[in-house]
């Protein structure tokens, strides 16, 4: 089981940790507006090796059966360290090409407000609590670790449950 959870975990932080470096920001701002979506969308890609991994479990080393605990099991393993391999890829893009993240983001922020039509003094306002969150982002590594881990962990866990479900209960 460790090596098709390493395996497997190891392509899926692969996959999900790349894709920060084949979106690296020419000229300053980044492209927030559709970023989250092709975020979540390689991660749900990438993460599908659960399926595959259970399956493999199954088949090689369970004799074409699994419970839904040990599949729901390997399916976390994977997630935790798919969410490892994610998280040092963030790190090390995040110091090397966007270590101004949060500034990059708030200026989107503020650009989409003020197409919204909102004055100087309400985005001020609006924005004041994202100010202090991404200064402690910015300044605090153990926050930033933890926030970027809990951008991938649900979608592994849910990813973990589906494939629990299906070779688990269903084949």
């Amino acid at each position: 089981m460790i090596k098709i959870v390493v395996t497997f975990g190891i392509i899926a932080g692969l996959i999900c940790g790349g894709m920060f470096f084949l979106q690296k920001p020419e000229d300053g701002l980044m492209d927030f507006s559709n970023g989250a979506l092709y975020g979540y969308v390689t991660m749900i890609i990438a993460l599908s090796t659960i399926f595959f991994a259970v399956k493999q479990y199954r088949d090689k080393y369970n004799g074409g059966v699994i419970k839904f605990g040990k599949a729901f099991v390997i399916g976390l393993f994977i997630t935790l360290i798919a969410g490892i391999v994610y998280v040092i890829a963030w790190e090390i893009f995040f110091t090397n090409y966007v270590p101004d993240y949060g500034e990059q983001y708030l200026t989107y922020l503020e650009q989409e407000m003020g197409k919204d039509g909102l004055s100087t003094t309400e985005i001020d306002t609006q924005l004041a609590p994202q100010r202090e969150m991404m200064l402690a982002y910015q300044e605090n590594i153990l926050m930033r670790l933890g926030f970027t881990f809990l951008e991938i962990f649900p979608v592994g866990l849910v990813i973990s449950l589906i494939s629990a479900l299906v070779f688990g209960i269903f084949f």
